[in-house]
């Protein structure tokens, strides 16, 4: 089936639950018109409805394959990402001083769920890209910014993440890649990194690695650590590439999904790098492109979401077997009339609004703690944005395999067979939950750094925002009061997981962390579903004035099933997480 970006509902997000009024008016965007944002991500939804889509049947078919050591792309991917470069996609989020169109992040996030849905064995590579361009805008030098920057932002040259060695996983503090001085001021780079995307590939220029090390005397375990760039071509003094430099890629390795993304095995063998920032700082440097990657990864949740619940509402429609239940046909009928197939598409549907509306909401938050009119702005939007990450990751993700598990059982057996397409996307959407960060670790750095470190203050703020939408419902109509009383229940399980968390984080901190993740699924949950409360109160006034009656009709649809199907399962969360630890911790394995 064809691929077609879901515009009108990402506008609405902008507009109403982005914070767009404010985030509009902020000094690096001026004011930027929703019709200028309609036709950008129209053109880029046609894109890739017309160019990108097409490849990612193939190209999981075929994958990228690895010969002399060079890896070579499926057929169609290096003419399609010439294009993208050349319509200047990469660009969009980033400043215009290095050549960026210095969008919103909330129009950048749209932008970003398009194109993962359309291929995300594509996107990948422009998403690596994006996190390097962040982390060097945030600690690179003035010299480093000027040689890079330019390039990888236009997308001419793309940008890879060096963390993982065979070794060490998550665990960093086991990294043995070693860094030494040179007399110029540069240092040799030595050590195996693995599970590097795109960390070799035939579509750009030059590769741009920022690539994590211990200098000789660096200090032991994770305070030892530094960041450094390694192109894989050197740079000249008048920014033309020179020769290559000590990067060899060893091999690719062979995945469930995203088989078009190469993932690389790089071996450094005395490669030049250059520190970016301090010695012994890089993993909070690298945090720095963690974290966009992390957000942009729960994207990826809603974008495998949207693709197949567009595939499985497609097949729903045409696939004809069985009678309907109530008599009103003695015929076979489209499945799409059977009860529970409607009940999985509708969570389907209303999963994936809910994660998107979260993550726009994120954006413009994002888009506050970098821009916002004053300290006090800038500093409670960052406690805001940092709450919400772990969420849109965690969440997003574990919500874009379980809608992509109900698009193959909506197929059926046919889903279970490659030709629908179906199982491509359960497939690729394992990894999601998996990479920058599995789901376990999101939830402790929601425990952590977000809940127990600010005494709850952060959590008990939103309390107060939801609170907020709860009373503005219960003046609407009866679908609006449904949705608050649901919503309302939500909030009070959150808000005793919280009170629980905070008690139990000073005497049993083994029993708080075994709530991580429930209390994570709990968090994504509620705010998703608070979004989509949002979204039926901005619906219901519109529909009021006859505006858009079809789409408005469905915003609230899919606000009041969200409510009542999946907001309940906020309840059974919390009775894991306040009444589950001592079973889950005597559990003899």
């Amino acid at each position: 089936m064809t691929f077609e970006a879901p515009i009108k509902d990402m506008l609405f997000n902008i507009e109403h639950l982005s914070g767009w009024s404010e985030v509009n008016d902020l000094p690096p965007y001026g004011t930027l018109e929703l019709e200028d944002v309609a036709a950008v991500l129209s053109e880029l939804g046609r894109f890739c409805a017309e160019e990108i889509a097409p490849l990612n049947t193939p190209g999981d078919e075929v994958g990228s394959q690895f010969k002399d050591g060079k890896v070579i792309m499926p057929s169609g991917f290096e003419d399609a990402y010439t294009q993208f470069v050349d319509m200047g996609w990469q660009s969009l989020p980033h400043p215009e001083e290095y050549g960026g169109q210095s969008l919103p992040r909330v129009v950048g996030a749209a932008a970003t769920e398009i194109l993962n849905a359309a291929n995300m064995s594509f996107a990948l590579c422009p998403l690596l890209t994006d996190g390097a361009i962040e982390a060097l805008l945030t600690v690179g030098s003035a010299e480093t910014k000027d040689t890079y920057l330019t390039n990888l932002v236009s997308g001419k040259w793309t940008g890879t993440m060096n963390l993982t060695e065979p070794q060490a996983g998550s665990d960093l503090a086991l990294l043995r890649s070693r860094a030494d001085r040179q007399d110029d001021g540069s240092y040799q780079i030595t050590g195996t990194k693995i599970f590097i995307t795109y960390g070799e590939h035939d579509m750009s220029e030059n590769t741009i690695h920022l690539v994590l090390a211990r200098t000789a005397d660096a200090p032991a375990g994770v305070k030892g650590i530094s960041l450094f760039l390694v192109p894989k071509y050197m740079v000249n003094a008048d920014g033309s590439l020179g020769d290559q430099n000590s990067v060899r890629c060893q091999s690719i390795e062979h995945k469930l999904g995203i088989k078009a993304s190469p993932t690389a095995v790089l071996e450094f063998e005395g490669a030049t790098g250059f520190l970016i920032g301090e010695e012994n700082a890089g993993l909070s440097y690298m945090f720095k492109m963690m974290n966009a990657a992390r957000y942009t990864v729960g994207l990826q949740g809603v974008a495998i979401g949207e693709r197949a619940t567009q595939a499985a509402l497609a097949y729903a429609k045409e696939r004809i077997q069985g009678r309907p239940v109530d008599g009103s046909s003695k015929d076979a009928v489209a499945i799409v009339n059977h009860p529970d197939v409607r009940r999985l598409l509708a969570r389907m549907r209303a999963m994936t609004e809910g994660c998107r509306a979260m993550a726009a909401f994120t954006a413009g938050w994002q888009d506050l703690s970098l821009h916002g009119e004053t300290p006090e702005v800038r500093a409670e939007a960052t406690s805001i944005h940092e709450f919400l990450v772990p969420l849109v990751k965690g969440y997003c993700t574990e919500m874009g395999v379980e809608t992509a598990s109900n698009g193959v059982q909506i197929h059926g057996g046919m889903g279970f067979i490659e030709e629908t397409g179906a199982a491509q996307h359960y497939r690729d959407a394992r990894i999601l939950p998996i990479y920058e960060g599995t789901t376990a670790i999101q939830a402790n750095d929601l425990i952590g750094r977000k809940t127990l470190r600010d005494g709850g203050a952060t959590a008990l703020r939103m309390v107060e925002m939801i609170k907020q939408t709860e009373q503005d419902l219960s003046q609407g109509s009866s679908t609006a009061r449904a949705i608050s009383a649901r919503l309302s229940k939500a909030r009070t399980a959150f808000q005793s997981v919280v009170d629980y968390m905070l008690a139990t984080g000073k005497q049993d901190i083994n029993a708080t962390f075994a709530g991580g993740v429930p209390y994570l699924m709990l968090a994504g949950n509620l705010i998703s579903g608070w979004q989509l409360a949002r979204s039926a109160l901005v619906a219901e006034e519109a529909l009021a004035a006859g505006d858009d009656p079809a789409f408005m009709a469905a915003k609230i649809a899919s606000a009041r099933f969200y409510a009542e199907h999946i907001l309940p399962d906020t309840e059974t969360q919390r009775d894991r997480v306040m009444e589950g630890a001592k079973s889950l911790l005597d559990f003899a394995l």
